[in-house]
């Protein structure tokens, strides 16, 4: 799956709300481009992708049937 069917199927499923599948989309598109990234570029943005993932941290506790 590349990053344009990722994004489709988060509009097709409206799942924008889901901010994994958005750390999904980040990760593919950085993946797309990292032929044209210095290191140094890659590595931040990386980072930044994976501060975001630890950033969402247990939000789905007690909340499981309603987002999955």
């Amino acid at each position: 799956m590349n990053s344009e069917e990722i994004a489709k199927y988060i509009e097709v499923t409206d799942s924008l709300h889901k901010p994994w599948l958005l750390v999904q989309l980040r990760l593919k598109k950085l993946q797309e481009c990292r032929a044209m990234l210095s290191e140094d570029e890659y590595l931040s943005t990386l980072t930044d992708i994976q501060q975001d993932l630890m950033n969402l941290g247990e939000w789905w506790v007690g909340k499981e049937d309603e987002v999955f």
